[in-house]
C-alpha cells in the first residue's frame, strides 16, 4: 500500500505495472498450489461468499436442479434460495447427527436435469470433513457440475481441484491462507462457463460496453484488493515455507487438546465427528444447562477469550445436529494458538461450568 499504492491493469507507468506484477504472481501461486492448470481462470474476489454468489448465479438456469445439503454456511444457502425463487429447483440432503452427507444420499437426490453439486468440504460449525473426492466422481459421472465452498478447508488440508473433479472452487483468504479480511478467489474448471455477476471497468477492451469474454477479466470488473492480494500472496508464502503438513499436525494437536478436555467437563456436548474421526479446527459444544451466549460473555469479559455463539450463520446445520435454536458455543484454535492457551481456556470452562 506504501511503496505501489495503485490498481493494477489501470495504466502503463510504472507503478500500475507493480501492481500488476503483484496480482500475476498471487494468481500464478494460487493456480499451482490448488491444481489449477489455467491460471487465468483462478479469478480474485472479495470473499468465499462472493465467489460462491458468482458460481450459483452464473451457473444456474430456471429448470436447472441443484444438490445441496443441510451442513452448509448462509454464504451456500442463501444464493441457492434466491435462485430457487428464480425456477431452479433444490434439494438439500439431510446431514447426519455427527454433521456428515452421505455418498449414496447425493446420488439418490440426483435427478437428470441435476445442473450442480454444491456444497461445504468442512463444516464451519461441527468441523465435520465430506467425501469430496467420491462426490465429485459422482457428480462427473451423470454429467452435473461440483461446487465446493473451501471456506474451512483451503490452507488446511492438501487440494488439488484437478484430482478431486472440482469444477467450481471458492475459498476466503482469511483463513487457512492467512490473508487479510476482504480477499478471497474462485476457481473455474476448464469446460465451465458462467455468466458474470457484475460487469464494468476491467482495463481491457475499453471500447467495448460488453464485458470482455477473456479470463480473469471477465470476472474482475471495477478495482480489485491489490493491497490485500499482496496479503494473500505473502500469506501463501508462508504456508508454503511452513509447510501444509507442520500447520495440520500443529493444529490437529491443539484440536484434541481442546476436545479431550471438553469431555472431561461433566454433561458438556461435544457436536461433530466423533473421536479419532478426521476433522476441521472448528468445535461446536455447550456446557450443561447453560445458554451459549451466556458462556460466549462470561469467557470475554471475564477471560478475554473470544468465542463464537449462536447459529454461526448455518441454521439448518443446527436443527441438523440437534442444537436448534440456541446454536452452540465454537471454538477454533489456529497456528499461532498455543497449549498454554488452550489450558488456560479449558480452566476458564471449568470454572463457570463449576459456578453455575
Amino acid at each position: 500500500m506504501r511503496e505501489v499504492g495503485v490498481a493494477p491493469g489501470r495504466g502503463g507507468y510504472q507503478q500500475g505495472l507493480a501492481a500488476a506484477r503483484i496480482v500475476f504472481s498471487a494468481r500464478s501461486a494460487l493456480a499451482e498450489f490448488f491444481g489449477v492448470t489455467d491460471s487465468s481462470r483462478l479469478i480474485f474476489t472479495h470473499s468465499a461468499t462472493e465467489s460462491l454468489n458468482i458460481a450459483v448465479n452464473g451457473l444456474l438456469k430456471p429448470g436447472d436442479h441443484v444438490v445441496s445439503s443441510t451442513m452448509e454456511h448462509n454464504a451456500l444457502v442463501r444464493p441457492l434460495h434466491l435462485m430457487r425463487g428464480r425456477g431452479v429447483e433444490v434439494t438439500f440432503v439431510q446431514g447426519q447427527p455427527d454433521g456428515s452427507v452421505r455418498v449414496e444420499d447425493i446420488a439418490a437426490a440426483l435427478r437428470p436435469n441435476t445442473r450442480l453439486v454444491a456444497l461445504a468440504h468442512c463444516s464451519n460449525v461441527t468441523g465435520t470433513l465430506q467425501p469430496i473426492g467420491e462426490i465429485g466422481r459422482l457428480a462427473r459421472k451423470c454429467g452435473a457440475r461440483f461446487l465446493v465452498d473451501a471456506a474451512q478447508s483451503a490452507g488446511y488440508f492438501p487440494i488439488d481441484v484437478g484430482e478431486l473433479g472440482i469444477d467450481l472452487f471458492a475459498a476466503p483468504g482469511h483463513k487457512g491462507l492467512f490473508a487479510p479480511p476482504g480477499t478471497g478467489i474462485l476457481a473455474l474448471g476448464p469446460e465451465v462457463e458462467l455468466d458474470p455477476l457484475l460487469v464494468g471497468g476491467t482495463g481491457s477492451k475499453a471500447s467495448s460496453p460488453e464485458q470482455p469474454e477473456e479470463l480473469p477479466d471477465r470476472f474482475e470488473s471495477g478495482t480489485l484488493n491489490t493491497p490485500g492480494i499482496a496479503g494473500l500472496l505473502a500469506g501463501l508464502e508462508f504456508v508454503k515455507e511452513t509447510g501444509l503438513g507442520q500447520i495440520a499436525e500443529k493444529e490437529h494437536q491443539l484440536v484434541e487438546q481442546v476436545l479431550e478436555g471438553l469431555r472431561a467437563l461433566p454433561g458438556t456436548v461435544v457436536y461433530g465427528p466423533g473421536p479419532g474421526a478426521p476433522r476441521g479446527n472448528a468445535i461446536s459444544f455447550n456446557l450443561a444447562g447453560q445458554d451459549p451466549a451466556t458462556v460466549g460473555f462470561l469467557l470475554d469479559r471475564t477471560y478475554e477469550i473470544s468465542v463464537r455463539v449462536g447459529l454461526h450463520c448455518a441454521p439448518d446445520v443446527h436443527r441438523t445436529i440437534g442444537s436448534y435454536p440456541a446454536g452452540t458455543v465454537r471454538v477454533s484454535p489456529g497456528y499461532f494458538t498455543s497449549a498454554q492457551d488452550i489450558e488456560y481456556f479449558l480452566r476458564a470452562l471449568k470454572e463457570i461450568a463449576d459456578k453455575r
